[in-house]
């Protein structure tokens, strides 16, 4: 513990040649007093900084860096030279995948149980085929691939086309129901790894592939707008309405630059602050963050007239371009409504029946016991 400077003069006799050391003794110890007093505060503010500084870290997640391809080097067990063929190969996938222009590419992704034979692979790929102006888009299509046996199905009915995601110590392969921690798990890998993508230059358009394409939804969107999300369930009218438009992160269009990155960094960094969550249900928690705010993002919600859902009670099928098989339980219910979509579309598309329009996807109906949204708002 410091101790007062004090020191004390023999103030008997002599008393006029005493006093200038008298004066510069005082002198000393007021100094020290301001030192003592300076060295406190300093104490003080360096204890407040800590403090402000661990909340912050609670509220503000820091930016991540994210790695190109695959987790840091000393999370993994690969060796350097497959981590550098997985390089070399998302490289070249990339590059002949972008269309030149933009340097767009679409990304969507699957596991073993969506990569078999007459799975929702082939329903996917088979909805580019037949959809108006759709066919041209699977030149730019990417596949990522979350196990060996799903990247072998890809490169074999869709080669240079297929990029294999390592995750290590996670098995993605078998079919995963909606929010258990596998899923979950998948969900934040897929989100890491789009964030991955803008910083490497890459605009991409995300598509799960339970929704297929039945019309060019380019034209549908805006060019220059850094985010843009499908709705979840319905849509309200107002395109950047944050508050009460629902977010579904199964469709998105996003353009690689500085706010897009840090909006992304922020949102898998937010997984800590909402543990147990879907990436959906932390994207609508964070949506309307001061933060997002500041990065001066600009969010647009796409109508659910041009991306429609098994969600949805109803489709306008002159005016939809993606049919998201969403709100249903099980591969086998998506694959016969999904196809049964398909059909309903082929017909119309041949004959312009416009009356009959889609039939209602029943087996994912009864596979939630669906009941329509009332907020969802008819147009067309």
């Amino acid at each position: 513990m410091a101790t007062s400077f004090s020191p004390t003069v023999n103030s008997g006799g002599g008393g006029q040649e005493w006093q200038p050391l008298k004066q510069m003794l005082r002198q000393l110890q007021a100094t020290w007093r301001e030192l003592k007093w300076i060295v406190s505060l300093l104490v003080v503010y360096r204890s407040a900084t800590l403090v402000v500084y661990r909340s912050a870290t609670l509220v503000q997640p820091q930016l991540s860096s994210f790695p190109a391809f695959v987790p840091a080097k000393e999370e993994i067990n690969n060796t350097d030279s497959i981590e550098a063929e997985d390089r070399r190969n998302l490289a070249r996938v990339l590059k002949e995948a972008s269309m030149k222009d933009k340097k767009t590419v679409i990304v969507t992704l699957m596991n073993q149980a969506w990569a078999k034979p007459n799975s929702i692979f082939d329903v996917f790929l088979e909805s580019f085929r037949i959809g108006n102006g759709t066919a041209k888009l699977l030149r730019h299509t990417v596949v990522l691939c979350l196990d060996d046996k799903a990247y072998s199905r890809c490169l074999e009915i869709f080669p240079r086309h297929c990029i294999l995601l390592r995750t290590p110590g996670v098995d993605f392969s078998g079919e995963k129901r909606y929010m258990v921690p596998d899923y979950l798990k998948m969900m934040w890998r897929r989100t890491e790894f789009l964030g991955s993508l803008l910083k490497l230059g890459y605009n991409f358009l995300f598509t799960d592939m339970d929704a297929i394409w039945l019309r060019d939804p380019f034209p549908r969107l805006v060019a220059d707008v850094d985010f843009q999300i499908a709705c979840n369930l319905f849509f309200n009218g107002n395109f950047s309405d944050r508050r009460h438009n629902e977010a579904n992160g199964g469709f998105k269009y996003v353009i690689a630059n500085n706010r897009t990155i840090e909006f992304y960094n922020y949102w898998y960094e937010s997984r800590l602050r909402f543990p147990g969550k879907h990436e959906q249900d932390v994207l609508n928690y964070i949506k309307g963050d001061q933060y997002v705010n500041e990065i001066g993002l600009e969010m647009r919600f796409i109508d659910t007239v041009d991306v429609g859902s098994f969600c949805q009670p109803n489709w306008d099928i002159t005016k939809v371009c993606v049919m998201h098989g969403n709100c249903c339980i099980g591969q086998a219910n998506k694959v016969k409504d999904l196809r049964q979509v398909l059909e309903d579309w082929a017909n119309f598309f041949a004959n312009g029946d416009r009356r009959r329009g889609f039939r209602q996807p029943m087996n994912c109906r009864r596979s939630v016991r669906w009941r329509p949204h009332r907020k969802h708002r008819r147009r067309g």
